[in-house]
């Protein structure tokens, strides 16, 4: 029995040192795994270099507090003596900083409920720089310029259309209407009344827009209505009508800028006195109306414009309108305003000024070498020259014969000659002349003295001539004019002409002339 108790004791002491054994080798792992950790971490946060850091702020913060008593100090020192002040018992110290704090608190509130209140109307007085954007630009493009060309019209159709039957009313376009508007508004100035009664119309129109907006039907207009003519639908159109289409887009927009731009130049021309006589009409009337501004009342001033609008808008435009020379006679703002130069035509009336000034001189000048017999219309011949040269020596004419007055500068073209199979003998740049014998061509690529590419052509061997147009694709009635001689088996063209239309009316009114004079009377076939 004893040494079965020996045994068993010795086995569960070496069990007890076993467990303690591992249990000691786990913690120096663990143990040995937290100081590596600590390393590491130590060498990931620097912390020797915190620490210095910390160090020096100390060190700054001593320096500080040192300077502060030193200050401190002296400034007692210089500082009369002051009496102590009584210590204040710690229950009033206690209500003292409950107040202060409700003041605070009171305080606080106070500004959030200014800022809530006010804060957004203080932010709109902020100075701010201004930001220059920049918009950008659409590229050119032929649908968008139709595009924007048809939404002005829609967008401009409802001022037209209150111009024009404001017109119509002016211009009794229906008798009753216009009597019954004449009666009210002369009444309504006659008791001062013009100005509400615009104001109220202007209301009646603006609440008949808004039934409208809501669904009503109400065709009822304050002024009559003027039909307008409809245009015709331009869907599904081809590729000519398209071509056409932007022509006439771009010729719009041409005409729309070139009306504005007399409009400004002509207000522009008559506040700078450029033409006196109608800026001295305009001063005039400014210190007519400005004395009498100054001594009648505004009741009786505003009484007399009333009255003079009316009378004015029904019966003196009227009478002006149908009656086109009375106007022309007596209506003072019509005349004026016609009589006022544009930028262009002022240019045109210099150089009119100056050639007229240097005309006299260059006759003077030439009179001595005129010889016996010969006019001065034929002299005049003379001086007459192209781009190349005297105009009778480009041709190989005589000196008599000389561009007539519509075309002394020539009309700029192209001339085809389907009879040569060459492309520098078929297409030629140049100007065309029409004297009173003569159709001249001066080619752009000949020299100054050879003619060899200028054309000479007779009126009296003209056998056809007729407009032309060169691409049978493109709209119009084209740019081309086409002439037939015996000389040549095909007709010449003479395209790419700006002025078509007045070249043709100019060398067809010249052939009729020249026609006419030659062809010999009936009589003298007889």
């Amino acid at each position: 029995m004893g040494v079965c108790k020996v045994e068993d004791f010795s086995f569960d002491s070496f069990e007890l040192f076993y467990n303690g054994a591992v249990d000691k080798i786990k913690s120096h792992k663990s143990n040995l795994n937290l100081k590596e950790e600590l390393r590491k971490l130590r060498e990931e946060t620097n912390v020797d270099s915190l620490r210095q850091e910390l160090e020096r702020e100390r060190s700054k913060r001593l320096d500080l507090e040192q300077k502060m008593n030193e200050v401190l100090k002296s400034r007692l020192e210089d500082s009369p003596p002051q009496p102590p002040r009584k210590q204040q018992s710690p229950s009033n110290n206690g209500t003292a900083e409950k107040q202060q704090q409700q003041k605070e608190v009171w305080s606080s509130r106070l500004q959030k409920w200014l800022y809530e209140r006010f804060g957004v109307y203080i932010e709109d007085f902020r100075f701010q720089p201004e930001e220059s954007t920049v918009e950008a630009e659409e590229p050119l493009s032929a649908k968008r310029l139709t595009e924007n060309m048809r939404r002005l019209k829609r967008g401009a159709r409802p001022v037209t259309n209150f111009l024009r039957n404001l017109s119509a009313l002016s211009n009794w376009h229906s008798v009753y209407t216009s009597a019954i508007a004449f009666i009210i508004y002369m009444n309504a100035a006659w008791h001062g009344w013009a100005i509400p009664m615009l104001l109220f119309l202007a209301i009646l129109r603006l609440s008949l827009n808004y039934l409208i907006a809501r669904g009503w039907r109400i065709q009822w207009s304050i002024v009559p209505e003027v039909s307008e003519p409809m245009e015709p639908s331009k869907e599904d159109l081809t590729v000519s009508e398209k071509f056409q289409l932007v022509l006439d887009v771009a010729q719009k927009a041409q005409n729309l800028f070139g009306k504005m731009a007399d409009v400004l130049e002509k207000i522009k021309n008559l506040f700078m006195w450029v033409q006196p006589e109608s800026t001295r009409k305009l001063y005039i009337c400014l210190w007519v109306a400005f004395i009498t501004s100054c001594v009648l009342p505004y009741k009786l001033m505003g009484f007399m414009m009333g009255l003079y609008a009316g009378i004015k808008f029904f019966i003196i435009d009227f009478l002006f309108k149908s009656c086109p020379k009375l106007r022309d006679k007596y209506d003072t703002p019509h005349i004026v305003w016609n009589s006022l130069p544009t930028d262009p035509q002022l240019k045109e009336r210099t150089n009119a000024t100056v050639s007229r000034r240097v005309q006299p001189v260059a006759s003077r000048s030439s009179l001595a070498t005129v010889p016996c017999g010969v006019s001065r219309e034929e002299e005049a011949g003379r001086f007459h020259s192209t781009k190349k040269g005297a105009f009778h020596e480009v041709f190989n004419l005589s000196e008599s014969e000389r561009p007539l007055a519509v075309c002394e500068n020539g009309w700029r073209c192209c001339l085809i000659n389907r009879d040569r199979k060459m492309p520098t003998d078929y297409i030629r740049n140049g100007m065309l002349y029409v004297t009173e014998n003569y159709l001249c061509f001066e080619s752009s690529s000949s020299r100054s003295g050879s003619s060899k590419k200028n054309k000479v052509i007779k009126l009296v061997d003209i056998t056809d001539i007729q407009k032309y147009k060169v691409l049978s694709v493109l709209p119009g009635s084209g740019m081309g004019i086409s002439i037939a001689t015996p000389s040549t088996q095909k007709p010449l063209v003479f395209g790419a002409m700006i002025h078509r239309d007045e070249a043709f009316e100019a060398i067809f009114t010249q052939y009729m002339k020249i026609m006419t004079t030659t062809k010999p009377p009936a009589n003298a076939e007889l």
